[in-house]
């Protein structure tokens, strides 16, 4: 349930939905001075710029590169992100206040040329994250929701319509899932690339038990991930599933113990921070852009940016590098 970056897109957007007309992003390096009147938070839309609460990580500040909140921990390690929902005493549930924080670490994340993949985890060992905090986020959404202002152009929440988490990311990111990834934490997984659970991990979406639906992404994406039929059952009947079906069914890639939890996800972001930085960003733009298009438009849209990149200063040194048996250095370009 979480949006992304409020930043303008620079690909073509995700099958079904028009370019939005974004509102300006939420800027960190500007908060401690001379913090803007109010903020959006493109999941529970516009409130007081004090919630906006991740000062931007300078690309190469020594020491490490972390910044710690109540909400949200963001440490940058090489070409490599992590980001850790970081309110386990209520299984990582999503505050406003986290709400802010996670779209100004992916913006930070999308901005930073140093930086390759994203690792996305939760806090503790019980809940990647069990959604929307109900005794605070939830109201709000309903609040705005009942108002008359809700029919707007802006939706349920006062937020942006066609945003949903990740939505704006071009490069790849991990799930590391710990635990719980219900509600709007199953909805940010759906937004991720590459999945890895640990063996006592759950999945689902039970809104409907309590009067209300999934509204960030889940009606959309999750037909798109598995079969319609086992979509439908997630969305209809609201039970939660164990790792091992979400496995069965393509939901995750792994199933692992939760002692190998993160470094496997360290691993796969390893590996694909190895690869062209181009080639990696423009194979997830070609593969959103052309999903459920007719061949025609979406072999079309393939051969376009496949030109791109082969006109690229890395596919040329790829090759070469494999030629002279020596590993490549890319430059992204």
């Amino acid at each position: 349930m979480l949006g992304s970056t409020g930043r303008p897109i620079r690909r073509p957007g995700e099958v079904g939905i028009p370019q939005p007309c974004h509102s300006p992003p939420i800027t960190g390096r500007h908060l401690d001075r001379h913090p803007p009147p109010d903020v959006v938070c493109p999941t529970y839309g516009r409130h007081s710029s004090e919630t906006a609460l991740l000062a931007r990580v300078p690309a190469h500040a020594p020491g490490g590169r972390v910044i710690k909140t109540d909400h949200l921990i963001y440490e940058k390690d090489g070409p490599i992100a992590t980001v850790t929902l970081n309110r386990p005493e209520v299984r990582n549930a999503i505050s406003v206040e986290m709400g802010a924080a996670l779209n100004e670490a992916t913006e930070d994340f999308e901005d930073d040329p140093t930086l390759r993949v994203l690792i996305l985890t939760g806090a503790g060992d019980k809940a990647f994250c069990a959604g929307a905090d109900l005794k605070s986020a939830i109201p709000a959404v309903t609040a705005s929701a009942s108002s008359a202002s809700s029919a707007g152009p802006d939706g349920p929440t006062g937020a942006d319509p066609i945003k949903r988490p990740f939505s704006d990311t071009t490069k790849p990111v991990i799930a590391a899932v710990n635990g719980y990834a219900v509600a709007g934490g199953m909805e940010i997984l759906l937004g991720t690339d590459i999945r890895i659970a640990a063996t006592h991990a759950s999945f689902g979406l039970p809104e409907p038990a309590l009067g209300l639906v999934p509204f960030y992404g889940s009606h959309v994406r999750l037909p798109q991930q598995v079969s319609w039929a086992r979509a439908m059952e997630i969305l209809l009947v609201g039970d939660r599933i164990s790792a091992q079906e979400a496995l069965e069914i393509g939901l995750i890639n792994r199933v692992v113990p939760a002692a190998d939890l993160m470094s496997t996800a360290r691993a796969f972001a390893e590996r694909i921070s190895r690869n062209s930085p181009l080639a990696v960003r423009k194979i997830k733009e070609t593969v959103r852009a052309a999903y459920n298009r007719p061949w025609d438009e979406a072999f079309a849209i393939e051969s376009r940016i496949a030109a791109e990149v082969l006109a690229s200063e890395d596919a040329k040194e790829g090759p070469r590098a494999f030629a002279e048996k020596r590993q490549p250095v890319f430059q992204g370009r």
